[in-house]
Order: C-alpha cells, then structure tokens, then sequence
C-alpha cells in the first residue's frame, strides 16, 4: 500500500511539472505571438484580395485550403529551419530577422509608392486572362500560400527571437503553439471578415425587425470601410516592424547610432508631455520613427527589388521551367 501512494505521489509530481510546462509553453507563446503583431495583422489585411471575385459559397473552402497550406509552411518546413539555426547557427538569427525586415519594408513602401503613383498590375492582367474559375481559383490559392511562407518565415523568425526557453523541447512547444495559434487567429478572423457582408446582406433581407434589417444594411456598408482600414493599418504595421527590426539588427550587429538617437528622442517626447501619457507618446514617438525609417529604406529598395532582384528571379525560374 505504501508503495502505491509513493507511485501516486510521483505521479502527482510528475503533472505538477507537466502543468507548469504547460503553463511556460503558453506564456512563452503569448510573449512570442506579441512580438509578431504587425506581421499578423498584415496577413489578415492581405489575404482577403485572393477572394476577391468568387461565389461566396467558395471563400470559405478556399480559406480552408490557405489555412492548411499554411500551417504545413510553418510546421512543417520553417519550424524545423528555425530549430536548426537556434541550435547550430544562432548568429544568423539577426541577419535573417533583417531581411525579412527589409522585405516588410519594401512592401509597405511599395504600397504607399501604388497609392501616390497608380501602375498597371501584371498581377491583374494575369487574372483577367484567366477564364477557367477552378483554374482561377488554383492560381489565387497557390498565390496565397506563396505570400503566407513569406509572412510565416517572419513570424516564425520574429517568434523564436523572442522564446527564452531552458530546453529544445520547450522551444520546439513553444514556437508549434505560436504557429498554430497565430494561423488559427488569423485564417479565422479572415473568413469572419469577408463573410460579414454575406450576414449583413442577409439579415437586411430577413430580418424580422426594422433594427436587425438597418443592421445588416449598415453591416454591408461598413466592410468596404474596415477592408480600407485594415490595408492601412497593416501596411503601417509593415512598416513599424521592419523598421525595428533593423534597427534593432544594426544594434545587435554594434551599430547601435541611430538606435540610440532614436531611443533619445523617443524619451525625451514622452517626459515633454503630461506624466499620464509619456509612457504612451513614448512608445508613440520610437513607433513613428521606426515607421518613418521603414519607409525612407522601402522607398531605396523598390528599384532594387524591381530591376535587379525580380528580374533575376524570373530568369531563374525560367530556367528551371525550360530544363522541366
């Protein structure tokens, strides 16, 4: 019998560690998917154009599939990378976070440089010539997931920059929770997003009150607005984080200059204002500022991006494609 209750009472110990892993999983994870905002907010801002043009009763499936191509992105081909390097090759954890920085940069720049000065999409035109809907819809998903293994290889990277975890297994936990948790979260809010329409659209048919039919009317006006909304404010989060992280990257790589002037700055806005506020206008101000850089850097890497790097992409791809 004492053996029994000594069997028990390791037992015991034994979940009491297992729930307190548990416990340092989803911490670690919400610290981790924090780090991650701005790159999440922008892969909910940009995935909805890929819906754009079918029948409703196909955006749901097609999210479905978007959503499975993205989580084999993450957990399948970039979480074991990200391991790798955590483990064998920590120092190029920073340069990797500030190229996919500079890729958040040039396309937020990108996207403000559209706005000012309109230019004919390829992108569009290819769409256009496309007749077939299931090809279309092929085409758009294939799209999508591309865009998302971009996105996810930040998120991944931002993610395991920020765990601080006493083992490999818990980073391992840790980084599948950040990665289910951020696709779930996202995905979801984007199918809620382009079938509120659909709701609005129907309740202003059958709804039973005057109050649910003025709903649904204001519903269906409203998310051409949000859909605006969440293009700015995701490209202005593209921008934010970008820019931090290379300036954060210039710091840890010991050119710490602007950093500093920017950290210098910052403070002194927040300790100008009420003392209710500065800790707000502080966090406002470096924002901006990083948000700011982001752009100027944006802006030098669009004829880069366009002239030298997609060019040569293209002539790649095209040789692989002949040699098929």
């Amino acid at each position: 019998m004492s053996g029994l209750l000594a069997l028990l009472d390791d037992v015991a110990g034994i979940a009491k560690v297992a729930a307190a892993s548990v416990d340092d999983v989803a911490a670690a994870a919400g610290k981790a998917g924090a780090k991650t905002a701005g790159v999440i907010i922008d892969d909910a801002a940009v995935t909805p154009k890929y819906l754009q043009g079918f029948a409703p009763a196909r955006e749901l499936p097609i999210i479905w599939r978007i959503t499975r191509g993205s989580l084999f992105n993450k957990l399948i081909l970039l979480m074991p990378v990200a391991m790798l390097l955590a483990n064998f090759a920590p120092w190029l954890i920073t340069p990797l976070l500030m190229l996919g920085g500079c890729y958040l940069c040039f396309e937020g720049a990108e996207k403000i440089f559209h706005v000012l000065f309109p230019h004919v999409s390829h992108a569009i035109d290819e769409d256009m010539s496309i007749k077939d809907p299931g090809h279309l819809e092929e085409q758009k998903i294939k799209g999508a997931i591309k865009t998302d293994f971009i996105l996810s290889a930040e998120i991944m990277t931002i993610a395991l920059a920020a765990i601080e975890a006493p083992n490999v297994w818990m980073q391992a936990a840790t980084l599948a929770v950040v990665a289910i948790g951020v696709t779930l979260a996202v995905y979801g809010s984007v199918a809620l997003i382009v079938k509120m329409d659909d709701v609005g659209l129907y309740l202003a048919q059958n709804a039973y009150t005057s109050t649910g039919r003025g709903l649904g009317r204001g519903l269906v006006k409203f998310m051409p607005v949000l859909m605006k909304i969440l293009s700015v404010v995701g490209t202005a989060a593209m921008l934010w984080v970008g820019g931090s992280i290379i300036i954060h990257g210039l710091e840890v790589l010991g050119f710490g200059w602007l950093g500093h002037h920017i950290h210098d700055w910052a403070y002194a806005i927040g300790h100008a204002v009420p003392a209710g506020w500065s800790g707000f206008a502080e966090w406002t101000a470096k924002a901006t500022m990083d948000g700011v850089f982001g752009v100027a850097l944006g802006l030098l890497l669009i004829p880069l991006a366009t002239k030298v790097v997609a060019p040569a992409w293209r002539g790649i791809a095209g040789q692989k494609t002949d040699r098929s």
